[in-house]
């Protein structure tokens, strides 16, 4: 099929939904182990506490991705699900910062997580379904920034709102979570829906010939939908079975930071006790790390069609992933605040290249009447990443590396390192094929 090519403005509108999905995504990302710590949780309890989210992702993740594949309607084939994402996440982001134990965040969080997982699948195969070959990679690269975008806003907003509005950093009336952290989520609630309907207001989906065919059919009962999505499971494409290992460890990487890095600053290099001033200030500088990490991520996802035009997207993939995981490593190393960004600025760049290039390097694998599912399968292994971490890493924590949180950074940075490693495993394809346009 002959597809349009997308102009660089139509490229951004395509993406725009993922700036709000991850301006949410990251307020969870920035502020969920704090609101925990806040709410009395231990650092031994956190990784469990991350749990039902992740599950449900395992669950939610194959299905959207089926049910997107077949689906037609007046909103499109994959807008219906954007939408649907966004206003239970919205409502999951209101509802947040009004916690008054930690089960009820960690319910909470159980609704976000899933209701980002509604989106997101379905947006990363909106790139394949509308852009042709020549654009694919650039289409992933609006993408990249548009998250990087939204992180950054995400991270850098409760700073935002203290040092330029004057906002105070105590607590609610009624509750041990900050007025600064509420505000951030309201907020984050009118972001996540306005993008989402700016991207479904202005982004027209085309019935392809697949789902023509499939409407004339009845589609079949639940036990041939569980089938099928298994033997698509069971009989992935051979790249995309090696692909998701590189992701496995990477999300494994990723998620130790989530969870340790803003406490490691707080406690390890600040020095704070929870409660305290100085904890405060050390979360709050946590904050401004991960939001020059975000920024650092948006630089180098601009930069990347330059490097993708000279090395194949294996090279770009690996050596940005020994990059950050040797940046994550050196914490060690660190003793003055501002030298932690020299840590974000390799995280940023390893976090660009796996927003982007697996995707990328993933599409031309699958079929184009499969995409959303194995789009959706894919994005099991950042799903279950989290599940292990979440179940095995507060043992690790507590028996082996004593309650120490900036080990927890360190063995993200190992995680990253496995995944550089695995990545050599990954056929390697020739720039000129790999979806930018030279000129």
């Amino acid at each position: 099929m002959n597809r349009t090519r997308y102009s660089n403005w139509q490229l951004w509108n395509m993406s725009f939904g993922l700036l709000g999905i991850n301006f949410g995504w990251g307020l969870q990302m920035g502020n969920m182990s704090a609101i925990y710590e806040y709410l009395g949780a231990k650092p031994d309890a956190i990784p469990i506490l991350w749990l039902a989210a992740p599950l449900t992702g395992l669950l939610v993740q194959p299905f959207i991705g089926y049910f997107s594949d077949h689906t037609w309607c007046a909103l499109g084939r994959r807008k219906p699900y954007f939408l649907a994402g966004a206003i239970l996440s919205a409502i999951a982001l209101l509802l947040m910062p009004l916690s008054s134990h930690v089960f009820m965040a960690a319910i909470c969080l159980w609704i976000l997580d899933a209701s980002v997982n509604v989106s997101m699948g379905p947006f990363r195969a909106l790139v394949p379904d509308l852009l042709p070959e020549a654009q694919i990679t650039r289409g992933y690269i609006f993408q990249g920034i548009a998250i990087a975008a939204g992180s950054v806003a995400s991270y850098a907003f409760p700073y935002i709102l203290q040092h330029v509005f004057g906002m105070s950093q105590a607590a609610a009336v009624g509750s041990s979570i900050p007025m600064i952290v509420r505000v951030s989520f309201w907020l984050g609630a009118v972001v996540f829906l306005f993008t989402i309907l700016w991207t479904v207001i202005t982004t027209k989906e085309l019935p392809p010939q697949e789902i023509i065919d499939k409407l004339v059919k009845k589609d079949g009962d639940t036990r041939s939908v569980l089938r099928e999505i298994w033997d698509d499971i069971v009989n992935m494409p051979r790249r995309m079975r090696r692909l998701a290992w590189v992701m496995f460890f990477s999300w494994m990487a990723f998620f130790c930071v989530v969870l340790y890095f803003p406490i490691t600053v707080a406690n390890n290099i600040f020095g704070g006790k929870p409660g305290s001033a100085t904890y405060l200030n050390g979360l709050e500088w946590g904050g401004v790390c991960l939001a020059a990490y975000g920024v650092f991520f948006l630089i180098f996802s601009l930069v990347m069609p330059w490097f993708a035009r000279r090395f194949s997207r294996r090279t770009i993939y690996m050596t940005s992933l020994i990059i950050g995981g040797l940046a994550l490593c050196s914490i060690f190393l660190v003793h003055d605040k501002w030298n932690l960004m020299w840590i974000m600025l390799g995280f940023g760049i390893a976090f660009a290249s796996m927003q982007t290039m697996p995707y990328a390097m993933l599409t031309d694998a699958l079929p184009n009447d499969k995409l959303g599912i194995y789009m959706g399968i894919f994005n099991l292994f950042i799903v279950l990443p989290e599940i292990a971490i979440a179940l095995g890493f507060g043992f690790v924590m507590h028996y082996i590396l004593h309650e120490n949180r900036m080990l927890g950074v360190v063995s993200g940075g190992v995680f990253m390192l496995i995944a550089a490693i695995l990545a050599l495993r990954v056929q390697k394809r020739p720039p000129a094929m790999m979806g930018i346009e030279n000129k």
